[in-house]
């Protein structure tokens, strides 16, 4: 269940949402958002995610990150069990408000429930010929064990 949107502002001319001063998210048929999360220093792309009205709002409102998690069906703040918070410097949202841009600073460093830093911890090939394509990892190690720091929860990826 999400929150009332009376926190945003109506969609009412592309000049509104595209010039305008008022937050008025445009969410898809499945009332989220995309969301790209970066490192508030270095840049690197961490994360992407969705959120739904409620989290983009208590993301706002807390000023740390909080997201839907489409694999749990529910609410979710990054950090609560790992204890990797990602602390908002900054959000921005998108030209046509479709889409939300978070800077973070991520207490423990990482953001991947893998263990890795960032979720995006393989490369895909360009111009490659070989079938399957073979992934790239662009991280050698991992900064946490996710045995230890999930113990016992279910992996949210889905097959």
């Amino acid at each position: 269940m999400t929150m009332s949107s009376s926190a945003f502002a109506p969609r009412i001319s592309v000049e509104q949402v595209e010039e305008g001063h008022e937050l008025s998210p445009r969410f898809d048929a499945n009332a989220l958002v995309a969301v790209v999360t970066t490192d508030a220093v270095s840049g690197e792309v961490l994360m992407m995610g969705v959120m739904n009205d409620e989290a983009l709002l208590r993301t706002i409102e807390t000023g740390e990150a909080h997201y839907w998690s489409r694999s749990r069906r529910c609410l979710w703040h990054k950090g609560a069990t790992s204890g990797l918070i990602q602390k908002v410097a900054e959000i921005r949202i998108d030209d046509d408000q479709d889409a939300v841009w978070l800077r973070v600073n991520v207490e423990g460093s990482a953001s991947c429930h893998v263990g890795y830093r960032s979720c995006f911890y393989r490369a895909v090939p360009v111009r490659s010929s070989a079938r399957p394509v073979e992934l790239a990892f662009t991280e050698s190690e991992k900064v946490f064990d996710p045995a230890l720091v999930y113990p016992g929860a279910e992996n949210p990826t889905r097959l």
